[in-house]
């Protein structure tokens, strides 16, 4: 074939020399802009993040444990977590008994896509168990801690349920507990790459276990608190509370934990020794500016403060339950007796208009706004795994009669 001088023409008759023309000016002025953009700061578009979450990660929130107070804390987890993510599915997992009317509350949530509240029941303590856990770590015992240990991996089970259905997997999975009682949002700078978030302190001999943040598989690990017990045992270890059954689990899978401080604390009833020396446990008041991390806490004249605090010699707990003092963060109650006569008034004195209202509300609701209210729940629930509501308040107003006949 005979060498051709001629040049390769683009055949015009298809119109192709006006498009070739446009592809040819968008390059011309996309490059010289490129290079002013990168040129500002070439780093910042290979870094890793250290925050991954934005608004279309998908983010599930797993609430656990019994509503006790929940009249107390539902509102301050619906303002300071809820509004924070509002497009994260909620799902809820609690025991059934007088006080779960008061779940309703979490009918103002942005979402809520799984209530389950189960009968409850007592599970199976093997020997392995007993050997593994520390009874009286738990103030009922191993049963207590099993018991919880079901409820947090019951947010798989929803979570894992929830992903099936719609063929897709969570990025996020934050676990936190229903008696949380939170005085500041959540922040998303908590949201770490490579590692499983814990609050800072009330580590006892372990990790703080009362709230988690992590991506799905470190999740997976974290929340499978029941199932993972054997293995822990198969590994040689005893007599494990909570805490540190929560540490042997995530470091025998090689998952790094980082400890960061929270604006909640555990809204709680029990009684603890004053001062808290040696494995003492310190209560705080909910007056306290904090962050409390997760340490127990409950409204109360504080007892303790600043100077005292020092005196106090509070460092000498860091192994075990520890909180932040410094700086005027921290005000202690004396919890050897039940929360004192007026803790209605400080409480509302401390947590503001609204957390207060919510708690007249709930105190003063008569059987048929209660069943109102959790009719409400449950069709807001894309799903409701419970009983009738008509059941739950009927199981609170018959305990609240009964109650007032002793």
């Amino acid at each position: 074939m005979p060498h051709s001088n001629k040049l390769m023409t683009l055949p015009q008759e298809r119109g192709l020399q006006p498009m070739y023309r446009l592809i040819l000016l968008c390059l011309i002025l996309f490059i010289p802009l490129a290079f002013l953009y990168y040129k500002q700061d070439p780093e910042r578009h290979f870094r890793v993040p250290s925050v991954v979450h934005s608004s279309t990660s998908r983010v599930a929130i797993c609430l656990v444990g019994g509503a006790r107070r929940f009249e107390l804390t539902g509102p301050t987890i619906l303002k300071h977590v809820l509004t924070v993510l509002p497009e994260a599915d909620l799902f809820v997992h609690s025991n059934l008994d007088e006080n779960s009317f008061k779940l309703s509350l979490l009918r103002s949530a942005p979402r809520v896509t799984e209530v389950r509240i189960r009968r409850p029941m007592v599970l199976n303590e093997t020997e392995e168990q007993r050997r593994l856990l520390a009874a009286g770590s738990s103030p009922n015992g191993i049963q207590g801690l099993l018991q919880y240990f079901d409820l947090v991996e019951g947010c798989l089970d929803m979570i894992g349920a929830q992903e099936s259905r719609y063929s897709f997997k969570y990025e996020w999975i934050v676990r936190a507990r229903v008696d949380g009682y939170w005085t500041g949002p959540l922040d998303m700078k908590t949201f770490k790459l490579g590692s499983y978030v814990v609050p800072e302190g009330s580590s006892f001999g372990g990790l703080n276990d009362r709230l988690g943040i992590g991506n799905r598989s470190f999740s997976a690990v974290a929340l499978s608190r029941l199932s993972l017990l054997s293995r822990l045992s198969s590994a040689g270890f005893h007599n494990l509370n909570s805490e540190s059954a929560f540490n042997t689990q995530l470091s025998l899978f090689n998952i790094s934990s980082v400890q960061l401080k929270f604006p909640f604390c555990i809204l709680s009833d029990r009684k603890f020794g004053y001062p808290p020396k040696s494995a003492g446990t310190p209560v705080a008041s909910i007056s306290s500016p904090g962050p409390l991390s997760g340490t127990y806490c409950r409204p109360c004249i504080p007892i303790c403060k600043g100077k005292c605090l020092e005196e106090l010699g509070l460092d000498s707990l860091k192994w075990w339950s520890w909180i932040e003092w410094r700086n005027g963060s921290l005000e202690l109650c004396d919890a050897r007796l039940p929360w004192q006569e007026d803790w209605e008034e400080i409480f509302d004195k401390d947590a503001g208009i609204a957390a207060a209202n919510a708690r007249l509300r709930v105190k003063e609701m008569n059987i048929d706004e209660c069943v109102q209210e959790v009719e409400g729940l449950k069709r807001k629930a894309e799903r409701w795994n419970g009983p009738d509501p008509i059941e739950i308040c009927n199981f609170a107003y018959h305990k609240l009669n009964k109650n007032l006949e002793d």
